[in-house]
């Protein structure tokens, strides 16, 4: 069994921001000669996430505002963790929408089902982040 790791870094514009990471995954999957296996996607960041779902802009819309609904930013002063920070809400979105995702590699190829698409969810940003891709098989 062979493994291949990879790191991608983000730095988004936007305190939120919601981005299509699967070109970047497949380029690595190519790259790692791995046919059959798997593939974990983290983000290595408290305030970050990857998940999957579909590439559909009323939908990343629609989880934004409901993130922002269930875990507003502001009032910063609403959350204990932000003495001194104010990104409390960042990782309750975090613990929403998850930490990783892993997906079956056949073919050299990512196994999904239809629409299914891997995102990088920001909710702190604006500065350097990191999500490793770990593919692991023959």
């Amino acid at each position: 069994m062979k493994s291949y790791r990879e790191e991608l870094t983000f730095c988004t514009p936007h305190r939120r921001d919601y981005i299509n990471i699967t070109p970047e995954v497949e380029k690595i999957i190519k790259k790692s000669g791995i046919k059959e296996g798997l593939c974990l996607v983290n983000a290595m960041h408290i305030t970050a996430s990857v998940f999957i779902n579909d590439d559909e802009r009323g939908l990343l819309r629609d989880f934004d505002d409901w993130l922002e609904a269930i875990a507003p930013h502001e009032p910063v002063d609403h959350y204990r963790h932000n003495v001194g920070e104010e990104n409390g809400d960042a990782h309750l979105k975090r613990q929403v929408m998850g930490r990783e995702v892993v997906v079956a590699v056949t073919g050299g190829k990512l196994d999904f089902g239809p629409w299914e698409q891997i995102f990088y969810g920001e909710f702190d940003g604006r500065r350097d982040k990191r999500v490793l891709v770990k593919i692991i098989g023959e």
